[in-house]
């Protein structure tokens, strides 16, 4: 999760889509310029570890778009492809 945060905050859109589930992967990313990261919490995991092949992340990301800030919380799903985590897709948390 951090390194996808990362990969957003500097515009990798090669990362991104490696990392993202074949099933649910877009074909591009499309990067808003006005939009500024601001910083990632991860508030809870589920599973994840080497022993699981599925796993959530719950996080708060915040951002700054046209001067107003605001923040992202999402609960992410993530699985295991080929040997590496992936994510697939994920619902907002209100």
């Amino acid at each position: 999760m951090r390194s996808r945060y990362s990969a957003f905050v500097v515009r990798d859109e090669p990362y991104l889509l490696r990392t993202w589930a074949p099933e649910t992967r877009p074909g591009e990313v499309d990067f808003d310029p006005s939009l500024r990261w601001r910083g990632l919490e991860i508030r809870e995991t589920t599973d994840g570890s080497a022993f699981h092949g599925q796993g959530t992340v719950t996080f708060v990301a915040r951002f700054t778009h046209g001067g107003e800030e605001g923040a992202l919380h999402e609960r992410s799903r993530f699985t295991r492809h080929e040997g590496a985590w992936v994510y697939v897709d994920g619902d907002f948390v209100e």
